[in-house]
């Protein structure tokens, strides 16, 4: 399934992604929060930032780095499908690998992203701690800022769609119960996935 708006759910959903990257042969990889640049119009960009020295680890310039999101996943047993259905056992997920070559930033645009990600996932919290002005330059001269404009993405669903319709409604009753199984959030994306049709035979 190749969607910009289920790329741009999952990234919301799911912002700790991991950069993957071919330094002079070695594949190198990071783990850092990213958002989506919501200043690119319609343009997909992702915008993040690395501590140092992990610029050094992947050397950015002009190659492309592979950026990967995992959405919710989770074990399903063939135990919940409908009489009747294939017994095998599967795994439900989503997941979006994003390539682009990264643009790295200067120290105001970099203040700006990094004031931008702590707004983001402060804005829960019962008293926010937003990134001072005053005394946060110093620290974002520890980091370097990256704006990764998309070229091109695969975006993989699998939400159980070659399963008739009580089966996949079984699932997601399974993954809502109580117990070593429960996965509420794979839950939501399923039913999602079924609203909005992607891939669903129809029901009967």
């Amino acid at each position: 399934i190749v969607r910009g708006d289920e790329l741009s759910v999952v990234v919301a959903d799911n912002p700790w992604a991991m950069i993957v990257s071919d330094n002079d042969g070695e594949l190198v990889a990071s783990h850092y929060p990213f958002l989506l640049d919501d200043t690119s119009g319609d343009e997909l960009v992702l915008v993040t930032h690395v501590g140092r020295p992990d610029d050094l680890l992947h050397d950015f310039g002009d190659r492309e780095v592979l950026v990967v999101f995992q959405g919710q996943h989770g074990y399903v047993s063939p135990s919940w499908y409908e009489p009747g259905s294939v017994k095998a056992p599967t795994w439900n997920f989503s997941a979006v690998h994003c390539h682009g070559t990264p643009e790295i930033l200067d120290a105001d645009t970099n203040l700006a992203v990094l004031t931008k990600l702590v707004a983001h996932f402060e804005q829960h919290v019962e008293e926010p701690m937003w990134l001072d002005q005053e005394w946060a330059p110093p620290i974002a001269r520890g980091t370097v800022g990256l704006r990764i404009p998309v070229d091109r993405f695969t975006c993989k669903v699998k939400m159980s769609q070659d399963k008739d319709p009580v089966t996949v409604q079984n699932v997601i009753a399974q993954l809502r119960a109580p117990g070593p199984y429960n996965q509420p959030h794979l839950a939501d994306d399923m039913e999602r996935a079924r609203n909005d049709r992607i891939g669903y035979p129809s029901a009967t």
